[in-house]
């Protein structure tokens, strides 16, 4: 690790609630949490990233905040956030918290009081104001628009319980400063900023006036999304975190819809990181992963990969069906962990778990399903509590059931199955990470490898990905370190099987 950890770290992401629940009534809570960190000090990561645990409604899952500086009851206290992260700390682990910074709840004290010039207001279109200011859409579906009683009309980009702030408000800079010092006092190590491209509007708010206005990656510009004026925010934000010891950090959730748009959150002024989403984003070819790499490396700016995430259909389930799915989700990750940068890794991608696609309808909480009228399933699918155990009601989540099912079938994904077993996913990316803490690599340069074969150095390091159909040979290759799949080895050739990845020094 460098002086600056964050430079090349892996972070570990905990969706609390779904993580590990101490008091058995079905949601994991932060004592759950803290009674895990000797599992991820042993899997090799060196920070967890916390989803938000604040006081909430829990209208989306927690990111709905009525109050940033109170531990919701349903996760524990005050008292179990510091300790937990005096427990990570003594695991060698940092401890980053979700922020919030675009939106609070409805329930939140200043939207409870009528605070409206701390919120975004608008009067309405047409001739007594029954039409929403503009054509803007909710992130979730249906319009970004809801009328209050008196007829005015407040935006949302998300749900309606999700009201957006105003940063053209003073007061708002100032309360999130404060917010910022509580938590870095209280000993986090930093911040996960969520949609941390939105604070800022366009200017009079003006119409976007096309459609598909929730592709979050798509290439025209939003009125509402990645505005330069966030950028001031960040730099004193910068400030505050260069304030403490310790190197604490802040990583963007920005969708920006190029890697040099990207790369203009974290310039030596402002944020550490930003999150690669269009490295998340790529099909399973060489090229497509070739490109996003080339982009982001080519700003010369710190480099962030991640495969999943709580908002995502799990990569084993992108990648393809069944083994298929599994064996490419092995090759992304030798490939994930050696880019040159720091990576996150979502709860359960170490053990490999898909998607689960067949959720009932009637325990479906994501609020995507009620506002897409039941026409998008929403991201409980990749929210599902872990499997710890191979038995009991929750395997091992909880003493009784947990707030979502699990598969039958993850049984023999847990924990306790995995972990003793050498070919397992969780085996692999054990060895991997504590692989990586081992190795010096030097400057990032690509291979000259055949059309559907992707590979490069870094030194004496190499890595190679095979994401076509056909084995390749890899007449070159020096001590295989460690493989995601069985490959042939024969006086010096390696055959290297389709979607297989290889590490070599």
């Amino acid at each position: 690790m460098t002086q600056e950890w964050w430079r090349d770290a892996v972070v570990y992401q905990v969706y609390v609630r779904s993580f590990a629940d101490s008091d058995g009534d079905g949601i994991g809570d932060l004592p759950g949490v803290r009674s895990r960190l000797p599992y991820l000090a042993d899997l090799g990561v060196d920070a967890i990233w916390l989803n938000p645990f604040y006081a909430s409604p829990m209208a989306d899952g927690g990111y709905d905040v009525a109050d940033y500086r109170a531990v919701d009851p349903m996760f524990g206290s005050l008292e179990d956030a510091a300790g937990l992260i005096h427990d990570a700390h003594a695991n060698g682990l940092r401890v980053i918290v979700d922020i919030v910074p675009n939106h609070s709840s409805d329930q939140h004290a200043w939207f409870r009081k009528g605070l409206r010039d701390r919120y975004i207001f608008r009067p309405g279109r047409g001739a007594d104001g029954e039409l929403p200011p503009n054509d803007w859409e909710s992130v979730f579906g249906g319009p970004a628009w809801t009328r209050t009683p008196d007829g005015d009309w407040y935006l949302h980009l998300f749900a309606p319980e999700q009201p957006d702030l105003n940063w053209e408000n003073p007061d708002v800079h100032a309360e999130f400063l404060d917010i910022l010092r509580f938590w870095l006092d209280l000993g986090a190590d930093g911040f996960r900023i969520d949609v941390a491209h939105g604070m800022v509007k366009a200017p009079g708010l003006p119409d976007v006036g096309h459609p598909n206005q929730n592709e979050l990656l798509g290439e025209e510009p939003l009125p509402y999304f990645d505005q330069d004026g966030v950028h001031e925010i960040y730099r004193t934000w910068r400030m505050v975190l260069d304030e403490y010891p310790g190197d604490r950090m802040a990583v963007a959730e920005a969708w920006a819809p190029n890697a040099e748009r990207t790369a203009l959150y974290v310039r030596p002024d402002e944020l550490h990181q930003a999150f690669n989403f269009h490295f998340l984003k790529a099909k399973w070819s060489a090229s497509s992963f070739r490109t996003a790499i080339e982009e982001m490396l080519a700003t010369k700016a710190p480099a962030t990969w991640v495969l999943s995430n709580h908002d995502v259909h799990r990569h084993v389930t992108r990648y393809g069906d069944g083994e298929v799915g599994t064996r490419r989700a092995r090759a992304a990750a030798l490939l994930l962990l050696a880019l040159p940068g720091s990576a996150y890794v979502y709860q359960g991608e170490e053990l490999g778990l898909p998607e689960v696609l067949d959720l009932p309808d009637e325990l479906l909480q994501d609020p995507v399903w009620e506002r897409s009228g039941h026409t998008d399933r929403g991201r409980d699918g990749c929210r599902v509590p872990l499997p710890w155990a191979s038995a009991g009601p929750s395997l091992g989540f909880s003493s009784g059931a947990g707030w979502l099912p699990q598969p039958e079938d993850w049984a023999k994904l847990s924990v306790a199955e995995q972990q003793t077993e050498p070919e397992s996913m969780f085996s692999l990316y054990r060895a991997v990470l504590r692989l990586r803490r081992m190795l010096s690599f030097g400057e990032f340069e690509w291979l000259d490898l055949p059309e559907d074969v992707l590979g490069f150095r870094r030194g004496t390091f190499h890595c190679v990905v095979n994401l076509g159909t056909e084995p390749v040979r890899l007449t070159d290759a020096g001590r295989v370190l460690v493989a995601s799949a069985d490959h042939g080895v024969d006086d010096g050739v390696v055959t290297l099987p389709p979607d297989t990845a290889i590490w070599w020094s």
